[in-house]
């Protein structure tokens, strides 16, 4: 009831709330946010309209290059000038006439050949440029039309032509943020202006071919500039670039890497050279250019062969529109909060006279909530309605507050009752798991009682009547027993062992009668006692046994239990190679975190243990031989080293073998 009431108050306030700031902070804030998006893509398409004229304009212009040298060198083909020195038949005067013409019209080269490419004369003298009568142009001019278009030429060509030449063309590779990732380090190539036209030469067809070099050309590439980007065509502070592209290299450009030095040898961003190069699309938008980003245009350029060899660049500097834009949105939000601080206290005063009644209202039911039953508004009963729904909410509390003191009465001593009851439960139920554990444990010490007495009896007497037996055969053989001294001694061992087998069972059921002993001994005396133990295992699978006992130090540890523990390993060795191979039992004198002690490894030729079952061996009942083992070995194992205050550890690889190390600590000097 006051979480629906304080729901009510809200929802009134809020919309008092909204009535009257709905328009100034929403609406209007809309209605700006519509306008200046639209505005601003406006503003963003008006600067992609203008970078396409620039470009348009660059265009014509680097068109109007390829056909004024076309259109020049035709012109000297066929004057009279060049037809009469030609009939003259002397090289000097065609030589000069080249020069002079070469000179004049701005070009790097000028040649003339037969149709077999054969050099007839050349400027600049000295040149012995290659004439490849296979290009498109000079092919398109000996067949009688005069051609002009944009040709690469490697490096050994422009060195024909002119060292000059081509050390003008060559610069190194400056790594360039965003560009595509490249091995090579510098570009010795030339992007040239190739104009062929056809001649007579008495009969025989010839070719007039001539050309300019566009690499380093900062005449050229500042003129586009110049024409694109007049002085006043940008706001202050913006700056306009133009540049001439071999693939994605800039060969002629006036962006500046630094002060003073322009960017040659720079390379475009990877996503411009997608879309131009490789696709052969016109880019019109903002990208980064060598270090700052500017509204850029490129369109390819196709040589005479309609190959996409470079690109054709204008663009300007979109940081000053970027801040233009940025001042005008920050004045435009400015009025915009400017004017709601002014106008939205006055609405807020104007609400709160009608909802702050509401809200003590509120607040009174949010205490009731809380627990608070003495909570009041205290509202006089006034001529408005939300005035007497206050005077008769407190009154509703009063009734509300004396219902629930009587409550809380009759709760107290119902609680009073059930903690009693509760109580005396609690009791009997702890009397109950106390009788049912004592009984549980006698039934246990009991059970435990009656198969430690049978183990004792069942296996006590077997080992009586062998020891017995045993002595009587000694008697029996007589001298020669000394030969099978050893084995005697063993069975001897193996006998005590079992006593203490029982002795341990019996250590169980009543620990206060028993107590087990370790003692000093070495590593490799113990090794040699269990040996023998196995030998016949060791035969049957053609197992060889490799010693390394380099121990000096005694262990610390029950004999009988360390003897099970590498007999246990032996063991599982052995399983590990049922077709045979390398047994090594080697041990060494080793510290264990400063402590002294000495360390044992027995390691197999087998096939190892796969990496998910090596972190479980040591978990009981765990086995991999289902129908042999009780997968208790390693437990036991295990065990038994922990309780000689020991460490065992294992390494492993699939198909090279497995190495089971034990550590034992050091026994004191006796």
């Amino acid at each position: 009831m006051a979480e629906h009431a304080a729901g009510k108050t809200a929802s009134v306030r809020y919309r008092l709330l909204a009535i009257a700031l709905l328009p100034t902070l929403v609406i209007l804030p809309l209605l700006l946010g519509v306008t200046m998006l639209r505005w601003n893509a406006k503003f963003d398409s008006v600067l992609i309209s203008k970078v396409n004229g620039d470009l348009t304009i660059a265009h014509q212009y680097f068109s109007r290059i390829l056909e004024n040298t076309g259109e020049h060198i035709g012109a000297l083909g066929s004057s009279a000038k060049f037809r009469d020195t030609l009939e003259s038949g002397q090289g000097r005067p065609l030589s000069a006439l080249l020069e002079e013409n070469r000179s004049r019209l701005g070009l790097d080269f000028l040649v003339l050949a037969d149709a077999s490419g054969t050099i007839l004369s050349v400027a600049p003298s000295g040149a012995h440029p290659h004439i490849d009568t296979t290009r498109p142009v000079v092919a398109e001019a000996l067949a009688g039309m005069p051609q002009t278009a944009i040709d690469i030429f490697d490096g050994d060509e422009l060195s024909a032509i002119s060292p000059e030449l081509a050390r003008q063309a060559s610069f190194d590779l400056i790594p360039t943020r965003n560009a595509v990732p490249t091995e090579r380090d510098r570009e010795t190539r030339g992007m040239v202006v190739h104009s062929a036209t056809p001649v007579d030469l008495g009969g025989r067809p010839g070719v007039l071919v001539g050309g300019i070099l566009l690499n380093r050309n900062l005449e050229f590439i500042d003129t586009i500039n110049d024409l694109v980007y007049r002085e006043a065509s940008l706001p202050e502070g913006s700056q306009g670039t133009a540049t001439l592209f071999l693939d994605d290299v800039r060969v002629s450009t006036n962006v500046r890497l630094f002060e003073g030095r322009r960017a040659l040898g720079t390379r475009v961003s990877a996503i411009v050279r997608k879309t131009v190069l490789e696709e052969g699309k016109v880019w019109l938008a903002r990208a980064f250019v060598v270090n700052d980003w500017y509204i850029s245009a490129y369109e390819p350029i196709i040589d005479s062969g309609g190959q996409r060899v470079g690109m054709l660049y204008v663009g300007f500097l979109e940081t000053p529109f970027k801040r233009t834009k940025q001042i005008t949105l920050g004045t435009v939000l400015g009025t915009f909060i400017l004017a709601a601080m002014a106008s939205v206290p006055i609405f807020l005063r104007w609400a709160r006279g009608i909802f702050m009644p509401l809200e003590r209202m509120n607040k009174t039911i949010a205490l009731v909530e809380d627990g608070d039953l003495s909570a009041r508004s205290h509202i006089r009963d006034g001529k408005d309605e939300i005035s007497r729904v206050a005077f008769h909410l407190d009154d509703l509390l009063d009734r509300i507050q004396e219902r629930d003191r009587q409550l809380r009465e009759w709760n107290e001593e119902l609680n009073a009752r059930v903690d009693q009851r509760t109580r005396e439960l609690r009791d009997a139920n702890r009397q109950l798991e106390a009788t049912t554990k004592q009984l549980v444990m006698s039934e246990k010490l009991a059970a435990i009682g009656e198969i430690t007495a049978g183990i004792a009896h069942e296996i006590n007497n077997p080992i009586a009547v062998i020891q017995g037996n045993l002595e009587v055969l000694r008697s029996i053989v007589g001298e020669k027993a000394k030969d099978a001294a050893t084995e005697f001694r063993l069975i001897d061992e193996q006998a005590n062992r079992m006593n203490q087998i029982v002795t341990k069972l019996l250590q169980f059921a009543k620990p206060e009668e028993y107590a087990g002993f370790i003692d000093r001994d070495m590593a490799q005396a113990v090794v040699s006692d269990c040996l023998p133990l196995v030998a016949h295992l060791l035969r049957k699978n053609e197992i060889e046994v490799v010693r390394d006992d380099r121990a000096t130090r005694f262990v610390l540890a029950d004999r009988t239990e360390l003897q099970q523990i590498l007999i246990n390993l032996i063991v599982n060795a052995i399983h590990a190679m049922p077709e045979g191979g390398t047994l090594t039992i080697a041990s060494q004198d080793r510290d264990d975190d400063g402590k002294p002690g000495v360390a044992i490894r027995i390691s197999d030729t087998g096939s190892g243990i796969p990496p998910d079952i090596v972190e479980r061996i040591f978990d009981p009942f765990f086995t991999t031989k289902r129908s042999e083992g009780t997968g208790l070995g390693l437990s036991i194992t295990q065990m038994l080293v922990q309780r000689n205050n020991g460490k065992i550890s294992v390494e492993t690889a699939e198909n090279k073998g497995t190495t089971f190390t034990i550590w034992l600590p050091q026994a004191e000097e006796a």
